[in-house]
């Protein structure tokens, strides 16, 4: 998967060569992605394919393309992909975009956020 996607937009890596996230966020959908793999709900091929799609669409619209949105292309990918698979609708998705972006919102600064923060929770 790492080869497919670093023609694209390498994954950011330490000296030890290890992933590097800038948010805890980036972690767990990197491991989301790797999770639904190993259950055999997509390929690699698909993955790689449904991220490089992601990605150049998001420089066709202009993306800054420095690495700082990586991730954030990461998201949409796999959201895309599960989506198209039907494990989860676009309903669905949007519902608990929402939920995390309301728990966000009633987080106190410096703690985690937890879905269960979601005031209509």
């Amino acid at each position: 998967m790492a080869r497919a996607a670093a023609e694209i937009a390498p994954i950011p890596r330490g000296d030890d060569g290890a992933p590097v996230f800038r948010e805890p966020w980036e972690a767990q959908a990197f491991a989301m992605t790797l999770a639904l793999y190993e259950r055999g709900l997509f390929t690699w091929t698909e993955w790689a394919a449904a991220l490089s799609v992601t990605i150049k669409r998001a420089q066709a619209a202009g993306d800054c393309d420095d690495g700082s949105t990586y991730y954030q292309h990461w998201l949409t990918a796999i959201e895309q992909l599960v989506s198209d698979k039907g494990i989860a609708t676009e309903q669905a998705l949007a519902e608990r975009r929402g939920a995390w972006d309301r728990a966000a919102h009633a987080t106190p600064h410096g703690q985690p956020i937890l879905l269960e923060n979601d005031p209509l929770r």
